[in-house]
């Protein structure tokens, strides 16, 4: 159940403590090591995560189509956040070209949002020892109607850094942390921070069990405030998000992925709960015999 007073310094809280459940919950199986003979059953499924970003890039020559369809609910009201992602490796798996389409359905209004044009570095691939590290840069696009709550108006620059580590033949690690930044938006300089952090069981190399968290602090500009000195709103949204994900393998090198998650928010800021639909497809785009290795 939320409460009203839930603060800042709360969600916080809640997100460490759940990174700290998380850890707790990897220390109790088997690092990776030597003895596990063949690949790891976590491989099977890898960059298909619903709310936290996974630290790898696509391989090369092989190209991958997300779509994401959030339902949230709160106070009795629904909001439907479509987004569709397209990711291209650009001559190798170091560098990695995006783009980001969010559309939002409300009950009094819908239309398109804030595009993005990311570039992924994949920093370091992982190994028994080091994690993978793939830092992100966005540039996030005016495309979203100012005036109906779907955009901020200026151009906006975003950054994450996700880490992710395989620990064991079926469980895998991830953590997030990023911030936006959108200056001059009406004369206010708006920053959003994000840290998130998540729990991946294999139960099979093509079914895996997710476990999810992710908090907010958001600043937009208050809604019905035209000028001329409108005030910024400051939020702090946590949630925690149980979900499923299944992959097809098809012939060809290519492999589609279906989810569900059952996101629940923690703060009053945050929905009340929600539902979550994925959905990936990655095939080659090259005539070049492509080796998986995510």
């Amino acid at each position: 159940m939320k409460h009203p007073q839930f603060s800042a310094l709360s969600a916080r809280s809640c997100v460490f403590v759940a990174i700290a459940g998380l850890l707790v919950v990897a220390s109790s199986v088997p690092l990776v090591a030597t003895s596990i003979a063949s690949e790891p059953l976590a491989k099977g499924i890898q960059d298909n995560s619903f709310f936290i970003e996974e630290a790898y890039n696509q391989e090369p020559g092989v190209v991958q189509h997300i779509l994401n369809v959030p339902i949230n609910f709160t106070n009795g009201s629904r909001e439907i956040t479509p987004s569709f992602t397209q990711e291209w490796p650009v001559f190798s798996q170091t560098h990695q070209l995006s783009y980001t389409i969010p559309y939002v359905f409300t009950e009094d209004d819908n239309g398109i949002a804030d595009m993005r044009l990311n570039y992924r570095l994949q920093a370091l691939t992982e190994d028994e020892y080091t994690p993978a590290f793939a830092p992100r840069l966005s540039l996030v696009l005016p495309t979203g109607d100012q005036g109906k709550g779907l955009g901020t108006g200026v151009v906006g620059y975003e950054t994450n850094l996700p880490f992710s580590k395989i620990i064991s033949d079926r469980w895998t690690l991830h953590f997030n942390a990023g911030m936006s930044v959108f200056p001059n938006a009406r004369d206010h300089h708006l920053k959003n921070y994000n840290l998130g952090a998540s729990a991946i069981y294999a139960v099979s190399r093509d079914f895996n069990l997710m476990l999810e968290t992710v908090a907010g602090w958001n600043e937009d500009i208050a809604e019905g405030e035209l000028a001329p000195e409108p005030t910024v709103d400051r939020a702090t949204t946590a949630l925690v998000s149980p979900g499923a994900r299944y992959a097809f393998n098809l012939p060809n090198d290519t492999q589609l992925v279906v989810g569900l998650a059952l996101p629940i928010g923690l703060t009053s800021d945050s929905p009340d709960w929600g539902l979550f639909f994925y959905f990936s497809f990655e095939h080659p785009f090259t005539r070049v015999e492509v080796r998986r290795t995510k």
